[in-house]
């Protein structure tokens, strides 16, 4: 087995969903299982499948990867070099699961049938979504290429098309992702894709040493075919200087129909001071850093502290579940149906234990401004000689209207200067500036361009 750690360890600093770059992991086998071949699959030709999980405990937390696996003789290895793990051993190589037909098909069988137990402490069970549909026998997989955090397989043939998506990294407890759909599309809502299903795992507790937690390992849902991000149709849309205030619009009417159905499937709790107090301090923190690391906002620091004051002294609606990293790439404009919403993840850098708390809805809405400001700036990278003006009317003119709609929809007294509300999206706006100061700080002017904007114009009286 150490020559297999050793292989993985190897491997694992190229992914993308690898967490702590830079660094090599320092990885223990915390468990694995066989999964058997799937009776409607290819012949897996002599394949083993095999899921391991393995702790980075470099990380600190500790981070727990699953990594699927299909071990081929190397002879008749016939993948892209890129996919391949490496060989533990002579004569035999790993290939990452998601781009082996054996590990597709096989992974999809468990999450439609279920019934893969492996010892006291390790299992890998398959759970149906009570709606799903009949999805039939499928003969095609393909990876869904760009991803950051997890790997996501489409598979398309006979039957209903489906999206599977496979979590790199895992975490105690039902994910978000599954949690909130399923419960959206249980109560009729249109504007989640219909779970298939979903494998549940569980393995030895690496924060005590003692006992089994469970967790999320996949998650299967229709798969909407030749639909767009809303990310792509507003990029276009502005590329083209046509007007998107009515799909803004029609956006903001779906978050909003997404909130009121979070709010009615999970409970609710009006904001206390202990709210309001976490809140503020994790706005004070996020500011220090940010300043700390991108000297040009230390001068606008008092005017950023007035806007989050002005916040603490207005009235705050009650706390609820929200999809948590809300922005265009996370909505689908699918014909006939309108925007559908996916991804319910929550930001993947927090913790999976503040993913699932209540939270303030104008958090999404906050989210969803700055995608608006993304697709303008990121045009004016692109080309620097697109008129500015223009590219900002269209996002004002987005964001206006977006915020119009959820207002309609939500029966809320709101506009993009409520205190509340501008108070989150500059929070957001000092998240952007580190990130992009850490990773592509020729986009670092985006965010700061927001601050300044965000802090000088006046707040109406609430």
């Amino acid at each position: 087995m150490d020559s297999t750690l050793a292989c993985l360890a190897a491997w694992m600093p190229r992914q993308r969903w690898y967490a702590a770059k830079g660094r090599p992991p320092s990885l223990r086998l915390v468990s694995w299982w066989d999964l058997p071949p799937a009776a409607s699959g290819p012949d897996p030709g002599g394949a083993r499948v095999r899921t391991y999980l393995v702790a980075d405990e470099g990380a600190l937390p500790v981070v727990l990867y699953q990594i699927p696996v299909v071990e081929r003789a190397t002879e008749t290895v016939d993948a892209d070099p890129e996919h391949v793990i490496g060989s533990p051993e002579p004569g035999s190589t790993f290939i990452d699961g998601p781009f082996d037909d054996a590990y597709a098909h096989a992974l999809l069988a468990l999450v439609e049938e279920g019934g893969l137990a492996v010892g006291p402490q390790t299992t890998a069970t398959g759970r149906p979504a009570p709606a799903a549909a009949p999805t039939g026998q499928r003969r095609v997989a393909r990876v869904v290429s760009g991803e950051q955090s997890n790997t996501s397989l489409i598979y398309e043939g006979d039957g209903v098309p489906v999206i599977c998506k496979v979590y790199r990294q895992l975490h105690a407890g039902l994910n978000p992702d599954i949690e909130l759909q399923e419960s959206l599309a249980a109560a009729g809502s249109g504007r989640v894709p219909t779970p298939i299903g979903w494998i549940e795992g569980a393995w030895p507790d690496l924060s005590t040493a003692h006992g089994v937690v469970h967790g999320s390992l996949a998650f299967a849902q229709e798969f909407l075919p030749g639909v767009e991000d809303a990310w792509r149709v507003a990029l276009h849309a502005a590329a083209r200087g046509e007007d998107f205030r009515r799909p803004a619009y029609e956006l903001g009417a779906a978050t909003a129909d997404v909130h009121r159905g979070l709010a009615a499937c999970f409970p609710t709790h009006a904001a206390g001071d202990a709210d309001r107090s976490d809140t503020a301090a994790a706005w004070g923190r996020r500011l220090a850093i940010a300043i700390a690391e991108v000297p040009e906002l230390g001068p606008q620091r008092e005017a950023i502290e007035s806007v989050y004051r002005r916040a603490l002294d207005v009235p705050w609606p009650p706390l609820q579940r929200i999809h948590g990293d809300f922005h265009l790439g996370q909505v689908l404009h699918a014909p006939g149906r309108g925007w559908v919403l996916v991804d319910f993840e929550g930001e993947p850098l927090r913790p999976m234990s503040e993913r699932v708390q209540p939270d303030l809805a104008l958090r999404d809405v906050a989210g969803m401004l700055r995608s608006f400001d993304y697709v303008a700036g990121s045009l004016r990278l692109d080309d620097p000689d697109r008129s500015p003006e223009a590219v900002r009317e269209w996002a004002a003119a987005a964001r206006a209207s977006f915020v119009d709609g959820y207002a309609a929809t939500s029966g809320s007294d709101l506009d993009p200067r409520h205190p509340l509300l501008a108070a989150l999206e500059l929070d957001k706006a000092v998240y952007e500036a580190i990130y992009e100061a850490r990773n592509r700080p020729t986009w670092v002017a985006i965010p700061l361009s927001a601050i300044a904007r965000l802090v000088e114009r006046p707040a109406p009286v609430v």
